[in-house]
């Protein structure tokens, strides 16, 4: 499926972006005048293929899965929480739940890779493997396993598409995952391990140290391919972050724009867009994360989020905040007034862009 897939993703509609352009530019504003809100309708347009668009309904996409890295001590949280915190958030209890709630948006909890068997009413059983293996002793995943967690994204995007879902966010749960972003990211980017390794949910001077040496052990071990997205996804990943991947795969064949949170889904959208550059246009980026190789991600695939909350909690808690952004830059296109509709000559307006 994933060759398919990856092969038949189109280009943004560039007339429907000329047209959505052309309708901003005399709307009874200054041109320009609402920055980045200008940007997303005219990315929505490229998208849809249309410039006047609603987005009917919304859905946060959590993808859990837990990390063998974490024998190395790289979280000071128990694995044990992967799993706890995946029932919280189908519970609605989570950060996620509250946010998404206020955002009018469901969400979509997939087990694709929890240590364990776990069950509780609409968890959505997508599981790989129980758990990655341990990088730092060997590759986390086969390459099988790997496209089998990207091709559960893909599909998880068709059924919401299908049911009538055209605003989609993606978010993770998996103690340890701070650890496989950054490696993937470095496998990607050749980053030094200060730039691209974060603290995740917080560690002493002396676990911090031990976590970014912990990661170029794997690296220096399994030796990913720079070039191979699914070598570097499957030696040194996770398979949250390939779920997320698909997640972002099926947006841009489906046309339906997907949302980056923080830094893991940053993370997995670098994967995506090392598969297929395309998918770039079909990506939204929320909110600057506190970790530092977000921005390094960000700027690698050359997308700047419009958010800066100062936020690091993952579960795709960012998503929610923008789906009201994104909303709010769909009504400013389809409702406000053009200067030919209001009668008012615009023959004095000068483009500060």
């Amino acid at each position: 499926m994933l060759d398919n897939i990856k092969d038949k993703i189109e280009p943004l509609n560039k007339s429907a972006m000329e047209e959505a352009s052309k309708r901003l530019d005399n709307l009874i504003k200054p041109i320009g005048s609402l920055g980045k809100l200008e940007h997303i309708a005219i990315k929505l347009a490229g998208i849809f293929g249309k410039i006047n668009n609603k987005i009917e309904k919304k859905c946060v996409v959590v993808m859990s899965a837990d990390n063998g890295v974490c024998e190395e001590g790289v979280s000071t949280c128990p694995q044990s929480i992967t799993a706890m915190q995946t029932i919280n958030i189908l519970k609605g209890l989570a950060g996620i739940g509250v946010l998404a709630r206020h955002a009018k948006s469901d969400i979509k909890v997939v087990d694709i890779g929890i240590n364990g068997k776990i069950e509780y009413p609409g968890l959505v059983n997508k599981k790989v493997k129980s758990g990655t293996s341990n990088m730092a002793k060997g590759p986390a995943m086969t390459k099988d396993e790997a496209v089998l967690a990207i091709e559960s994204g893909i599909e998880i995007v068709g059924e919401l598409v299908k049911n009538g879902y055209n605003l989609i966010g993606t978010g993770e749960m998996g103690i340890g995952n701070t650890s496989t972003s950054s490696a993937v990211l470095m496998a990607f980017t050749g980053l030094e391990p200060d730039k691209a390794v974060g603290r995740g949910a917080g560690m002493t001077d002396e676990g911090y140290a031990a976590k970014k040496a912990t990661i170029i052990k794997a690296l220096e071990l399994n030796k990913p391919d720079k070039n191979d997205a699914i070598d570097v996804l499957a030696k040194v990943g996770g398979l949250d972050i390939a779920g997320m991947a698909g997640c972002f795969l099926g947006g841009a064949f489906y046309r339906v724009p997907v949302v980056v949170d923080g830094f893991i889904s940053a993370v997995a959208a670098l994967v995506a867009y090392k598969i297929n550059p395309e998918v770039k246009n079909y990506i939204i980026p929320s909110h600057i994360s506190e970790e530092p190789g977000f921005k390094h991600a960000m700027d690698y695939i050359g997308l700047k989020p419009f958010l800066d909350l100062e936020m690091r909690l993952g579960e795709g808690t960012g998503c929610p905040i923008a789906f009201n952004i994104i909303e709010a830059a769909t009504e400013i296109m389809n409702k406000m007034a053009t200067f030919e509709e209001v009668e008012i000559d615009s023959d004095f307006l000068v483009d500060m862009r």
